[in-house]
């Protein structure tokens, strides 16, 4: 689990969770779902990649697990100890799961210099 590559022709399918959490919790929910994702999710079948992001504002982390199928998602999703994983993230915040497969990627043009205006990271978000 080095690293994350997205291709649109691969068949893989992203399960992505947006958790809405109080920000005094987001520390504990990352580690939570961190926790899940290194000692049971990393270790299952068709597992491609796993990372767990929190939000700049404290009020979200963001969830994504690539798989080679649904069907290793499904199976994934009957295993009590996942169960357990999901159970305690929801205790402490509001999950919204939904299964993703690849549309489209863009990538900067290699000869674009690097600006301090493209460099820095956005404290709103842009689309």
């Amino acid at each position: 689990m080095s690293e994350t590559i997205l291709r649109t022709d691969d068949g893989a399918t992203f399960m992505i969770n947006c958790l809405d959490v109080e920000p005094e919790k987001q520390k504990e929910l990352a580690e939570v779902m961190s926790e899940g994702a290194e000692k049971y999710i990393r270790h299952r079948p068709g597992c491609l990649s796993v990372n767990v992001l929190t939000s700049n504002d404290g009020k979200r982390v963001l969830y994504i697990a690539q798989w080679r199928s649904k069907a290793d998602i499904k199976a994934t999703l009957s295993d009590p100890n996942v169960q357990a994983v999901r159970d305690r993230a929801s205790e402490l915040a509001k999950p919204d799961a939904h299964a993703y497969t690849v549309y489209a990627l863009h990538h900067p043009d290699p000869e674009t210099p690097e600006t301090p205006e493209t460099s820095e990271t956005p404290e709103t978000p842009v689309v």
